[in-house]
């Protein structure tokens, strides 16, 4: 793919920026070592390989829910002062 001058300023004019002159001359040959760069890659042999959307295998890493017995209400509440009428007791927000 060719890069000019030219179709800078029509990415730039799409991309919404206003390049000076300078910045121009400063992005055409970087743009056309990235380009030559991505050119190497579309010719390294692919013919075999899977395409790999996720490089890391992802593993559910997570343990599996195992019901259990749960607290009673009363022994939920045997340790605290603050309780009343089966519930914990906490400061007024409001007043």
């Amino acid at each position: 793919m060719e890069i000019s001058k030219e179709t800078i300023q029509k990415v730039a004019k799409n991309a919404r920026l206003e390049l000076t002159e300078q910045e121009i001359k400063e992005f055409l040959p970087q743009i056309k070592e990235v380009i030559n760069a991505f050119s190497k890659l579309k010719k390294a042999p692919s013919n075999n390989l899977e395409p790999s959307f996720q490089p890391i295998e992802v593993k559910n890493i997570t343990r599996e829910d195992k019901t259990k017995s749960c607290l009673t209400q009363e022994q939920a509440l045997q340790n605290t002062e603050h309780k009343k009428e089966g519930y914990f007791k906490g400061p007024k927000t409001l007043g």
